[in-house]
């Protein structure tokens, strides 16, 4: 998620940029066995598209929580995405949990996001 919201931001400006990404259980039988996994968010990358990337362990929030926020130095149009790593538990049977050796990470789709100037303007005065 981008804000402000509507495709725009302007140069210098905060922009604010969270997922909504949640941890989540599955439950599969594997050769006869019940397989538990528990599958959680443990890294986001972010990449604004103006080549400027970053790597959190959070994954940001809504306004007025400004956790993640990146200022576009030029005008243009840009597609920023963020990258999610899942890390994982199992267990078997309902035994004890086990780390997953390894992560997974699922590239997000780029969004458009037009970064324009903004042009102060004196209005109502005589």
């Amino acid at each position: 998620m981008v804000q402000p919201p509507n495709g725009r931001t302007l140069v210098n400006f905060a922009t604010n940029f969270y997922t909504e990404t949640e941890p989540f259980t599955r439950t599969i039988t594997l050769l006869g066995q019940q397989v538990d996994l528990r599958i959680r968010p443990s890294a986001f990358g972010w990449r604004f598209g103006d080549g400027e990337r970053v790597t959190t362990s959070e994954p940001g929030s809504p306004y007025p929580r400004l956790e993640i926020t990146h200022r576009y130095q030029d005008r243009g149009a840009v597609r920023p995405s963020v990258d999610t790593t899942y890390s994982a538990d199992w267990r078997v049977g309902g035994g004890p949990w086990q780390p997953v050796s390894g992560t997974v990470t699922i590239p997000g789709a780029p969004v458009a996001l037009d970064v324009v100037e903004a042009s102060p303007t004196l209005v109502g005065y005589r």
